[in-house]
């Protein structure tokens, strides 16, 4: 790990002065970043830890949408009541995450903003359309997600809150990487007030929406109707795990399980 100084922040204005000053990284969980770094693909020479700002911890129900403070531990998220009671899906995902450590650790901000091609949580907030806030403004689930690794944050933006709408209903099934528990294809499936939505992660170099499935749902909301589409290979990941056409056979598979999950 190459050298750096961290600083602490007491608040969101505090964090963004000292980002701004040091041209620093802000430190959520840590979960991916300090791996990064110990293994020397990160150098930041700041850090700037978020850990100690209140206001961006919490979950509450706000009308017909359930908003998650950006420092939120995954493990809170799965043993929210709020969570469980108007998302289960939501709940049933953040469960699913990584082993213990991680989801003690770990914070839906920082994965958001990590956006890693096999991450599950952009897979909820692509799917049900939620809208990310961060201390400047609040971006579209659809506008949020440009590409690996890549989101619509400027630098020196943080990540306040995400705001999900309480879906009719939705659920998430993935097919996971056993040692590392990321998705080597992971689909959330949705009935919202706008349609039927279907997101994907670990299939291709970043978490996506598949019209296909979208539009077989909104015709038939069953599995055999996912099971019947077929998902074009092209611009799926190739590795030791699977090949792109096998990657596309298993996203029709976890849209069916996620229908039957969702009820």
């Amino acid at each position: 790990m190459y050298s750096f100084e961290l600083k602490r922040a007491d608040s969101v204005a505090s964090a963004a002065a000292l980002l701004g000053e040091t041209g620093g990284k802000p430190l959520a969980g840590g979960q991916s970043l300090v791996a990064a770094m110990k293994l020397r693909l990160a150098q930041p020479g700041t850090l700037v830890d978020l850990s100690g700002i209140a206001e961006l911890r919490g979950i509450r129900k706000e009308g017909d949408h359930v908003v998650i403070g950006a420092m939120t531990r995954h493990a809170e998220v799965a043993a929210s009541k709020d969570v469980r009671a108007a998302i289960p899906a939501l709940a049933a995902l953040a469960e699913g995450i990584g082993d213990r450590q991680i989801r003690n650790m770990g914070t839906i901000g920082g994965a958001l903003a990590n956006n890693d091609p096999a991450a599950d949580y952009p897979a909820a907030v692509l799917g049900l359309g939620a809208s990310v806030n961060t201390n400047k403004r609040k971006i579209a689930a659809d506008d949020f997600f440009r590409g690996m690794y890549e989101t619509a944050l400027a630098d020196g933006e943080i990540i306040t809150s995400v705001s999900f709408p309480v879906p009719k209903k939705a659920a998430y099934a993935k097919f996971a990487q056993p040692a590392s528990r990321f998705a080597l294809v992971g689909v959330f499936v949705a009935q919202t007030g706008g349609g039927v939505r279907v997101a994907v992660t670990g299939a291709a170099s970043a978490v996506f929406r598949c019209k296909p499935l979208e539009e077989a749902l909104a015709k038939n909301f069953t599995a055999d109707a996912a099971t019947m589409v077929k998902v074009s290979p092209d611009g799926l990941n190739r590795d030791l795990h699977g090949s792109p056409e096998y990657r596309a056979h298993l996203v029709s598979v976890m849209a069916a399980r996620a229908v039957v999950a969702a009820g």
